[in-house]
């Protein structure tokens, strides 16, 4: 069995779900999510909540009865690794650099996966499957069927706009920083170069921000209602044309997720505060990166 660990908000869960999936398919063992994390508070990190039964997933919860059992079958395993058979030996594995694509992984059947896992490489041999999984399966409102008919009819460009604990969290505000105005007008200017007549369409956690902030010369309308539903914000984003993302998994996933072989998609190329970080296998090659 394989058992991956959600964390974060919905853009994380994703990850963590399709690298999951993808070693499922690839290795054909059964794979079960951990939402444990979400019932314990941390005050130095933002409170998230499990997510992915908004999409239409695989959805397999393993309880906390088979979770504590399979710990013990790994610590079992450190012990006598050397007279287990292979195939019954279970691992921790965690993230050994985030972003940074780890090929090992795809080696190990019986596995517990803990991290981020923030880079297509990890399931992009089961695209359409997970295309097809990570389709919103809530029934859509009047308001929001009404704002995707206007996105597929015109030329629309998504802007997602991550603020939020990226600002308000010092320690958040530390490691991510947030994309400021000169990225965003750079943006534009590209998309104006190379798309005709362009609609934007602006998604953000800090509406007010956006609102006072993001005003071009181009149609624009500002997508402020969907508090506290990120699925329907990722059903829009998604149907969108091209993409101006932040430093963002759910940015990242909006784009990722068009169907649009033609689209643009514009993604900073300084991901994190710390310029350490390699993030190179985090933006698909064929996106581009503005710094």
């Amino acid at each position: 069995m394989i058992i991956t660990r959600l964390i974060g908000g919905l853009g994380n869960q994703m990850f963590q779900y399709a690298i999951a999936r993808c070693l499922s398919i690839v290795n054909k063992v059964e794979f079960k999510m951990d939402i444990t994390g979400f019932e314990l508070l941390n005050p130095s990190y933002t409170q998230r909540k499990y997510e992915l039964h908004h999409l239409n997933i695989v959805e397999n919860i393993a309880t906390p009865k088979e979770i504590k059992r399979f710990k013990q079958k790994i610590f079992i395993s450190k012990i006598f690794k050397k007279i287990i058979p292979s195939s019954k030996i279970y691992y921790y594995y965690t993230e050994k650099k985030e972003f940074k694509f780890d090929p090992e992984v795809f080696k190990l059947k019986n596995i517990y996966l803990e991290g981020y896992w923030q880079t297509e490489k990890y399931f992009k041999n089961i695209e359409d499957v997970i295309r097809k999984e990570f389709s919103v399966k809530i029934p859509i409102d009047k308001k929001n069927e009404e704002l995707l008919e206007k996105i597929k009819s015109c030329n629309s460009v998504a802007v997602h706009v991550r603020r939020g604990d990226y600002v308000t969290n010092p320690i958040h505000a530390e490691i991510h920083g947030t994309c400021g105005l000169e990225y965003y007008k750079k943006c534009v200017n590209i998309i104006e170069e190379k798309v005709k007549n362009p609609y934007f369409f602006i998604f953000s956690d800090d509406n007010e921000w956006t609102k006072k902030n993001l005003k071009f010369n181009f149609p624009m309308d500002y997508v402020t209602w969907n508090i506290g539903k990120d699925y329907e914000d990722l059903r829009l984003m998604s149907n969108c044309k091209h993409f101006i993302i932040s430093n963002s998994s759910f940015g990242w996933w909006g784009a990722w997720l068009s169907n649009n072989s033609n689209k643009i998609v514009l993604a900073p190329k300084k991901w994190f505060k710390d310029e350490k970080r390699d993030t190179f296998d985090l933006i698909p090659d064929k996106w581009i990166r503005i710094s």
